[in-house]
């Protein structure tokens, strides 16, 4: 006579810790593994989908696999520590692997262009092997349960272990690891953890908790035969091909709608490392809730009804989220500076995050565990292999989220614009939930009047939820945080909602144009932000002897690629920019202040993201000149690190030079003494040219040679002079610089000069990416003219070696800094 079957294992608050810990774990190596992974193949939209469809590949077919490869026999507790000890080994060879693959890379592609199968190989070989073992946990750890209806349930609970261990592992990772470490110390705090899971679980399989694999035999051998009227389950002869339908349906809307409400949310937020671990916080967290939810629903009542009724509820709770994001929260009257730092303006950026994501999340994650239960109660589902059953559905559910987050990203976005994709989530959720509904067993499912009132109410419900979702206003696209302070009735001419970002353009009464990306200000036309422009693509130009190529790293407005490629002896100029947008936007708005830079024969546009591109091409240069996103934006600090100054002085020809924008606004000491320094440890004899306003600091250029050779004043001189410079000199003009003395008297510092300022500052490296945490802190703070002052000291000295010219010149440049001194 077969046993009783036991349907609540011994154990399961353990089971529960187990699952919170490997949550924990899994996403900290996430965070690790993107940070990575990022710096080799780039992080231009195809690179990060590739990352993130390979992850979530990885979690299928793990999940697929563990059923079909792993005998229900084996005692799931064992295997489950296999499988974490497995992770973590991952984990730790992955942190030395990446980097060694990454030099393979560079050297196979040698070309610059964004090769697709490389990409996909070098990610599938890093990431593959570790999230295989990923996805086979949740299966593992579900044949600790049978799969009854009470069994699901319990699943659904590890379930929502595991999401609430990952928010505390997104957290954990993006507010203090990486914050105050760096890759290595999170990823061994994440191994750590494997090992301790690996090492419980190994320990309660031992004491037989919870079943044993006498009881997995059991369940095994049963699967052959008829289930006794003992332990059988309310059977739903409805078919199962439904819920899995809709359980990847749910995948699809929810990474489909996390994409656009993390574009959207880093507008409103500011795009920082701290925005994007808050909304992957709250995203988990309403994933966690709504598991724990959908575990406690599934044990009574009809599952089947209440996923279906979660499906059509996440019609209103898309269509709210859409609309709280770009047509409420946008203009509450808030004036961020206020909140100067980042800790003081959290609590304010949870609620808003909250109030978007946390409605539609919980929804989400209640409809895994309700698919399981009613997965589990159909015929003969409590006698199957559990981990089969949870593995199938968990693969449904991922494989919908790939193409949710890829189609959303790669298609929709830039085929029909954030509104119609928010539009289409809602049909097809309107949709899920028809189908689950209509396709039940019990009598009033099968009534046809109660199947089509079922449909009208679906549909009524997405048209109203559907209609109810705005356009993107232009001025958050422009603005963003400061919509309510500076966007108020901006006369945006040009909207864009592309591949990796959004971008706007507006035109003020008097025709100043503004160039905006991330929301805020990019490039200008108004005179500090022409000025500073000017002078990072001309110092480019004219310090070097030979400037006949050069690399322009940003294209924004177009204004510095312009100021290159004006120079008569420049024959080619190759732009990376990472926004296929942006050049539309340039060429049709910017052409005059650009010199119609796109239009010159010798200019070339790789889309690709610079770092990249530098690393994967063989040419040299006689100048790069970087202008990239703001140092907060997430990203952007990685074309701050050593290791990136380092690969510019490897592509520089003899003689070459280097140039690149430091802001002193929205940014902190700590932050502009970091890339000063990390300039300096790749560049000592770098020096940096200030952009004043009123003799205020505002920004900066910092300019170093390859060869540390002095800057020839009378040869700059000279040029300017020439009858082929006259647009050069015309262009310098414009600016206020009417000589090659005028442009080098902005010098406001080198090394040696700012030695005692720089002490101690944190150097920007791959490993730990420090200043994209120290710029998030300060994107509110506005202290340029304290920053400056502090920079400058006593004042600049003139150094000798830095400069020759003629002795009048020399002369003059030395005077002038010396009342740059006597002003300070």
């Amino acid at each position: 006579m077969m046993p009783s079957v036991r349907t609540r294992p011994r154990g399961l608050v353990w089971l529960h810790a187990l699952m919170a810990l490997s949550g924990c774990a899994a996403l900290i190596y996430e965070v690790v593994w993107f940070q990575l992974l990022s710096f080799v193949i780039g992080v231009s939209a195809v690179s990060l989908g590739v990352l993130l469809a390979t992850f979530l590949g990885g979690l299928f077919g793990g999940s697929l696999l563990l059923a079909r490869l792993i005998s229900p026999a084996r005692a799931p507790l064992r295997v489950y520590a296999l499988l974490e000890l497995g992770v973590g080994l991952c984990g730790a060879v992955a942190l030395y692997a990446i980097p060694v693959i990454g030099t393979f890379y560079s050297v196979s592609t040698g070309s610059g262009s964004a090769d697709l199968t490389l990409r996909v190989l070098v990610t599938g070989i890093c990431l593959l092997p570790p999230t295989l073992l990923m996805g086979a946990t949740l299966p593992a750890i579900g044949r600790c349960v049978h799969t009854t209806r009470e069994g699901a349930a319990w699943v659904g609970g590890f379930y929502a272990a595991n999401i609430g261990g990952g928010v505390l592992g997104s957290v954990l990772a993006g507010f203090y690891l990486l914050r105050v470490y760096d890759v290595s110390v999170a990823t061994f705090v994440a191994v750590a953890i494997n090992v301790v899971i690996a090492a419980l679980s190994w320990h309660f399989a031992g004491r037989g908790t919870p079943p044993s694999s006498e009881e997995a035999v059991l369940a095994e051998s049963a699967a052959t035969r008829q289930p006794s009227p003992a332990i059988s389950a309310p059977s739903d002869t409805a078919p199962a091909w439904p819920i899995y339908v809709t359980t990847a349906l749910s995948g699809f809307t929810a990474l489909s709608a996390e994409v656009l409400w993390t574009r959207h949310l880093s507008l409103l937020l500011g795009g920082t490392v701290y925005t994007f671990a808050l909304i992957v916080a709250v995203f988990l967290l309403g994933l966690g809730i709504g598991s724990s939810a959908g575990a406690r629903l599934g044990r009574r009542g009809d599952p089947r009804a209440a996923l279906g009724t979660c499906q059509l509820l996440l019609c209103a709770a898309m269509a709210w989220g859409a609309y709280a994001a770009t047509g409420w929260l946008p203009f509450w009257p808030i004036d961020v500076t206020l909140a100067s730092t980042a800790a003081i303006a959290l609590p304010l950026d949870l609620l808003r995050t909250a109030s978007v994501v946390l409605p539609a999340a919980v929804l989400w994650g209640a409809s895994f565990p309700l698919a399981l239960a009613a997965a589990a109660i159909r015929g003969r589902a409590n006698v199957e292999d559990s981990g089969r059953l949870v593995g199938g559905l968990y693969a449904a559910n991922t494989i919908g989220a790939i193409f949710g987050a890829l189609a959303t990203t790669f298609a929709l976005v830039v085929w029909l614009g954030s509104q119609r994709a928010q539009q289409l989530s809602i049909v097809i959720a309107a949709c899920s939930g028809s189908l689950i509904l209509l396709g039940g067993a019990n009598r009033l499912q099968r009534h046809f009047v109660a199947k089509v009132a079922t449909v009208a109410i679906a549909a009524l419900l997405a048209v109203f939820a559907a209609a109810s979702v705005p356009p993107i206003p232009g001025a958050l696209v422009a603005y963003g945080r400061f919509l309510p302070t500076r966007g108020i009735g901006a006369n945006v001419v040009y909207v864009g909602e592309g591949l990796t970002s959004s971008i706007a353009v507006t035109r003020e009464p008097d025709g100043t144009l503004t160039y905006h990306n991330a929301g805020k200000t990019q490039a200008s036309t108004y005179p500090q932000d022409l000025r500073l422009q000017r002078m990072l693509g001309h110092l480019a130009t004219l310090v070097p002897e030979h400037p006949q190529s050069v690399l322009v790293i940003g294209l924004g407005a177009g204004i510095t690629a312009g100021a290159v490629s004006m120079d008569p002896k420049v024959e080619r100029v190759v732009i990376a920019e990472i926004e296929p947008l942006v050049p539309v936007a340039a060429s049709k708005f910017f052409a005059e202040p650009n010199f119609g830079v796109l239009r010159n024969r010798k200019v070339e546009v790789r889309i690709d993201d610079g770092r990249h591109f530098l690393a994967t091409t063989d040419e040299r240069f006689d100048a790069i000149t970087s202008d990239p996103l703001d140092p907060w934006v997430k990203g952007a600090a990685a074309l701050y690190t050593r290791e990136f100054w380092e690969l510019c002085k490897a592509r520089l020809n003899d003689h070459g030079v280097v140039s690149v924008f430091v802001q002193f606004y929205e940014s902190t000491a700590d932050a502009v003494r970091s890339e000063i320094a990390t300039f300096l440890e790749a560049f000592p004899h770098g020096a940096v040219f200030a952009n004043t306003i009123d003799g205020m600091g505002y920004d900066a250029v910092l300019l170093a040679r390859k060869d540390d050779a002095p800057i020839d004043v009378e040869r700059m001189q000279e040029r300017l002079g020439s009858a082929g410079y006259v647009r050069v000199a015309n262009s310098l003009r414009e600016v206020g610089f009417d000589s090659a003395v005028d442009l080098l008297a902005t010098y406001a510092g080198g090394a040696a000069d700012m030695s005692k300022w720089l002490a101690g500052a944190d150097i920007n490296t791959d490993r730990n990416l420090r200043l994209q945490f120290l710029a998030g802190e300060g994107l509110n703070e506005y202290h340029a003219p304290a920053i400056f002052a502090a920079l400058l000291g006593d004042g600049p000295r003139f150094p000798a070696s830095l400069f020759v010219g003629t002795p009048a010149q020399l002369q003059t440049l030395r005077a002038r800094l010396r009342a740059t001194r006597s002003n300070h």
